[in-house]
């Protein structure tokens, strides 16, 4: 699992690193371009976001109908163009315009679900948090290094090293990934866009993805600006915030990701990191001193982490084998829009509104969301059979839904075995292998 999930890891985590490289530092930038307003700094924040969200689905349907590691190199290419744009950019029109080709190469659901094609479902959870884990350090890195680099170089630095990872990854997913097995299924594909759209488990997972991901950059947008306008820090001075939110929020991700899934308590760890979201905008929106701000942070940042490891591992398991792409395309869908409307959103009342009424707002929400959150079912422990492919197995796969009641089954042919999807509450091993047998 590691051989193949590390490469993986570190092209989604080198990605992130690029786009967080420039978050501590991007408003304090983006203000002092050729006409900026705070309206347009907070689209420049979130901008890639309203392209990544476009670009989710088509690109995870693509993944499925085209295979994955093309539309991956297809992102990265995006991506890397999108970030010399940036770089070159002397007004705030063009590094908006830079800003949406970088989330043009919508590649998240696409690496998710190779992750998925790649790890058996048992293993699933471990490898999404070694993948989130990644994207957390790389987090952390970049959370430092953005300031310091930044303040040393100047921002447009920032943005060609993007590039240039940007690149270097296709490398990395040419030379290091392997190829996804090859699937084949009875299930139709005609119906599945209504079957994802109305699954009610999944709808409550893509509002939370929205709303986690809408208050990570609404965080964004206020963070730098108070600290620098309210509290007296430079620039250079925000990575001491930034690194011991992230070596904490690093801290929170293991146990919260074991928890969940050898205790089967999503719902639980869910429901705990959006109190966390609520005391941290709390203590932000009240703070007094620059000490009281950075609690607030912190406690942020280990709400959000506390999410990271299971979100996309959850949302997973409901579903099928050939709704990979698109169920985590139309989740990461919800996550940028709420990543477009908080920047947006940040940008247009930063300053004409209290911190303070936006915090209470925001707790109100928070309730409202552990609510939803609550009444929701935790995924199952459901086991997995593999079984040897033959002729007299093959033959009778069509007995499999005629006979038992299974949450999915399909041939995997590159391991040449089928694999079945049971509920061990409801089938035992012994039932379904004698149903391919007779």
């Amino acid at each position: 699992m590691i051989k193949s999930i590390l490469p993986l890891s570190s092209i989604i985590a080198l990605r992130f690193f690029g786009l967080f490289l420039v978050l501590p530092v991007l408003s304090v930038y983006a203000i002092n371009l050729y006409g900026a307003t705070t309206t347009l700094v907070g689209i420049v924040i979130g901008g890639y976001a309203l392209t990544q969200m476009i670009f989710q689905v088509p690109f995870g349907v693509m993944s499925d109908k085209l295979g994955r590691k093309g539309t991956i190199i297809t992102g990265l290419v995006l991506f890397g163009i999108g970030s010399i744009f940036c770089a070159i950019a002397n007004d705030i029109l063009l590094l908006m315009l830079g800003r949406f080709l970088q989330g043009a190469g919508a590649i998240g659901a696409v690496v998710s679900a190779t992750i998925s094609d790649l790890v058996k479902e048992e293993e699933r959870s471990k490898a999404m948090a070694i993948m989130g884990m990644s994207i957390g350090i790389s987090f952390a890195a970049a959370m430092v290094l953005g300031p310091t680099i930044g303040a040393l170089a100047g921002v447009q630095t920032l943005f060609y090293l993007t590039a240039v990872i940007a690149f270097g990854s296709i490398f990395v997913l040419i030379k290091f990934v392997p190829d996804p097995p090859k699937i084949t299924h009875a299930y139709p594909d005609d119906k599945q866009l209504l079957q994802v759209l109305t699954n009610i488990n999944l709808i409550k997972m893509n509002t939370t993805n929205f709303l986690q991901k809408g208050l990570m950059t609404f965080a964004f947008m206020i963070i730098p600006m108070i600290l620098t306008k309210n509290f007296g820090w430079k620039m250079s001075e925000l990575w001491m915030v930034y690194l011991p939110s992230m070596i904490f929020g690093i801290l929170a991700m293991g146990p919260a990701a074991i928890f969940a899934e050898k205790k089967s308590k999503f719902r639980e760890i869910l429901s705990l990191g959006i109190v966390f979201f609520a005391v941290s905008y709390l203590l932000m929106g009240f703070s007094s001193s620059s000490i009281m701000f950075v609690i607030g942070v912190v406690i942020f940042f280990i709400g959000f982490n506390m999410h990271e490891p299971i979100m996309q591992s959850q949302t997973s398991k409901y579903a099928k084998v050939h709704q990979r792409g698109l169920v985590l395309g139309i989740f990461n869908s919800f996550g940028y829009l709420g990543t477009f409307l908080g920047g947006v959103f940040g940008g247009i009342f930063f300053g004409k509104v209290s911190l303070s009424t936006l915090a209470i707002t925001i707790t109100i929400i928070c309730v409202v969301w552990i609510i939803l959150i609550l009444t929701m079912r935790n995924p199952g422990k459901n086991k997995q059979l593999y079984v040897p492919l033959n002729e007299g197995t093959k033959r009778n796969t069509e007995r499999l839904d005629k006979e038992l009641n299974l949450h999915e089954w399909y041939i995997n042919e590159t391991e040449n075995v089928i694999v079945i999807k049971y509920d061990s509450n409801i089938l035992d091993e012994d039932t379904i292998l004698n149903t391919l047998k007779q």
